[in-house]
């Protein structure tokens, strides 16, 4: 293999995007769970929820921090490393990224300041609509990484004038159907990482028999939401495949490592695909599943890779074993999340110590899952930057060096690491320091005094019930 230019930039961006996904996909969940933390305490005055509250919002503002620095960069590599797709697509993305600093950032930025020193400041209801409004914020800068996203994956209402990229239909972009399929999935995908890791820092409490209230609050609310939308996120995975099938039919085929055209087509469980050779090393396949996933019969003909151009088709290697690794982690997560959920439910003692370990380690399985997931898009879109329409070697730098890419490469994942070490260790401080209630804290409720700072009461732990 040459490393060429593109291909460090490629590498680059991938490596750089991948750090920053983990952070939203944390945040969004994070900023509505923090949401429904303050409304519960607005309704019920429980000191649970505004310690937990207050436990959390540490949590979000680093992780939030972190999110904004690792993102800044991408924009500087859209001018270093990809000119000429900033400047063919300029037309088109520029405007779509300014409308998330106009929505998603002004909300954001402006309300966060009220969570972080408005707390006595304002009123309780005015609090409540700041925390609303951060969550808003975080939804809105989604969708419209997804406007421009999905608008690289399918491309709609635009013209090619003199080589550039101009809108016709701003409508057709934003209301494409592709991106009312991809942005739900990216935002159900952040709700389950926010209530996994909810979930596992529960879990992880209870085994080592610390508050024991926030604890159990925790396990309940994050297995209990994510028992109701795996289902949810796996539907509208199915829908996102129809959108490949239909549009993208050579990734589609990476996907299932199909070489050949099949009628009825089969589906192929796992195997090792050989790109050279164009067939699958022990390879295990299921017949007729394959029409059945992907036109919901069983005698549909399904489109291999050899009916495409070499030029024209992805790698295969990552997409196939990237589906499958994000279809194993919401498989797992489903698996969980409804074994916790009626372990919870019916109170049972078998297998408790089990079902505790196994959601306390949890965590990481959203976080790959949506890595995993965005690897078969990106990958599996590939030879082309805006598909059908720009190849990724027509969109970067034309002057770039070897030798740039390299040292730039080498300064952000040296960089990187030294911040996601350093996060990630504060982070682990503040899990481990647990929900201790700060001294500014007082309860709205005069008759509900709050408990000692890092305690429990009784009674708490009495109308919380216990998974002992």
């Amino acid at each position: 293999m040459e490393w060429t230019a593109l291909l460090l930039s490629r590498v680059q961006f991938a490596f750089t995007v991948s750090f920053h996904i983990i952070f939203p996909s944390f945040t969004i969940g994070l900023a509505a769970w923090l949401t429904v933390l303050e409304a519960c305490h607005l309704a019920t005055s429980k000191p649970v929820y505004r310690r937990l509250f207050e436990f959390w919002l540490k949590i979000f503002g680093v992780t939030f921090g972190l999110g904004v620095v690792s993102g800044i960069v991408l924009a500087f590599e859209f001018g270093m490393n990809w000119s000429r797709l900033s400047e063919v697509t300029g037309p088109i993305q520029g405007p779509l990224l300014t409308y998330e600093s106009f929505t998603a950032f002004a909300l954001e930025a402006s309300f966060f300041g009220v969570l972080i020193f408005g707390r006595s400041r304002v009123a309780p209801p005015v609090y409540l609509f700041s925390t609303a409004m951060v969550a808003l914020g975080t939804t809105f800068s989604a969708f419209w990484i997804m406007v421009n996203n999905s608008w690289m994956q399918a491309p709609v209402g635009y013209a090619v004038e003199n080589g550039i990229f101009v809108p016709t239909d701003w409508k057709a972009i934003i209301f494409s159907p592709v991106v009312w399929v991809r942005f739900p999935h990216m935002l159900v995908a952040a709700y389950l990482t926010g209530a996994f890791c909810v979930a596992a820092t529960g879990a992880w409490y209870r085994l080592n028999g610390k508050f024991a209230v926030e604890g159990m609050l925790m396990l309940r609310m994050g297995l209990f939401l994510a028992a109701l939308l795996v289902p949810v996120q796996l539907f509208l995975g199915h829908l996102n495949g129809d959108y490949v099938h239909e549009r993208q039919p050579a990734k589609f085929a990476a996907i299932e490592a199909r070489w050949h055209d099949e009628q009825p087509a089969g589906e192929v469980f796992i195997a090792i695909p050989d790109e050279s050779k164009e067939e699958n090393h022990f390879e295990l396949k299921i017949p007729y599943l394959g029409s059945l996933i992907a036109s919901m019969r069983l005698d549909s003909k399904e489109i291999g890779l050899d009916s495409f151009p070499k030029q024209d088709r992805p790698p295969v290697l990552i997409p196939f074993f990237a589906f499958r690794v994000m279809v194993g982690c919401g498989l797992l997560m489903m698996a969980l999340a409804w074994l916790g959920s009626i372990h919870l439910v019916i109170e049972r003692k078998t297998g408790e110590w089990l079902l505790l370990w196994a959601t306390s380690l949890s965590f990481p399985l959203p976080f790959i899952a949506t890595l995993t997931g965005w690897f078969t898009a990106e990958v599996g879109r590939q030879p082309w930057s805006v598909y059908g329409a720009l190849r990724t070697a027509d969109a970067v730098t034309p002057t770039l060096t070897v030798a740039a890419v390299t040292v730039s490469l080498t300064i952000f994942v040296v960089v990187y690491l030294v911040i996601f070490s350093f996060g990630t260790l504060y982070v682990y401080r503040l899990l481990k320091a647990g929900p201790i209630e700060s001294d500014h804290v007082v309860s709205t409720n005069p008759k509900r005094p709050l408990a000692v700072a890092g305690a429990s009461s009784v009674p708490e732990i009495a109308q919380e019930g216990s998974w002992t």
